[in-house]
């Protein structure tokens, strides 16, 4: 990932003044320290809703109290098929596991994408052995953030910094889409799967386009 923060480049003259080191330093804190527990720490028992939604607090990184799970949210990823039901009112590592999957990728993502990519990825994993695997790129990721980060940075500087930021994850976000929609449409093209059968809209297409030839070659003849 390019450098976006911290090189000489960055215009620092726009304003005097230092940004307080403390909240730089909390900030590098929370992106090296500050991450979702593995799975065999997850409980061994099932937890009810509102137990679920304490507990999702401490799965992610969070500045204010904005943004909080709550139980309607956890009601539409279910009916959104997100999720899977709980198992008697209680949910199990599977549901903690997928409620942090989707909560840090609907930062980014419509939930219509965030369950497309999810079910794109769980096909050949099970939840275990995805849940690592996003947990190990979430890591890379934060950890490669931080580095980026430098206490010394002057108040007139971050703005710039905040720009760089913001216009490198609209590039990112528009070919993490593109991508979804390229995967998308390749499925509807190879029909439904493992079914071995076309697609019926590209079936009728390829009628038409054999019809076509027919007609041009009668044409031809005559």
């Amino acid at each position: 990932m390019r450098n976006y923060m911290g090189n000489d480049k960055v215009v620092r003259d726009k304003e005097e003044g230092s940004v307080p080191v403390e909240e730089l330093i909390q900030l590098k804190e929370k992106l090296d320290g500050e991450r979702p527990v593995n799975w065999a720490d997850f409980p061994d028992i099932g937890l009810y809703k509102d137990q679920v939604v304490s507990y999702m607090y401490r799965q992610l990184i969070h500045f204010e109290e904005e943004g909080r799970l709550t139980s309607a949210m956890i009601n539409n990823y279910i009916k959104g098929r997100l999720l899977p039901r709980a198992k008697g009112k209680k949910y199990t590592r599977e549901h903690l596991a997928g409620l942090t999957e989707i909560c840090i990728l609907k930062q980014i993502l419509s939930v219509e994408n965030t369950g497309f990519l999810l079910h794109q990825e769980l096909q050949g994993d099970n939840q275990e052995a995805f849940y690592e695997k996003f947990c190990n790129i979430l890591d890379q990721a934060l950890t490669e953030t931080s580095t980026q980060i430098h206490t010394d940075w002057d108040a007139g500087s971050l703005s710039d910094i905040a720009l760089r930021l913001a216009v490198s994850s609209y590039c990112q976000k528009l070919v993490c889409e593109r991508l979804l929609e390229i995967i998308r449409n390749r499925k509807e093209e190879d029909g439904p799967e493992g079914s071995g059968e076309t697609n019926p809209k590209r079936g009728k297409k390829q009628e038409k386009e054999q019809e076509k030839k027919r007609d041009d070659n009668e044409i031809r003849k005559k």
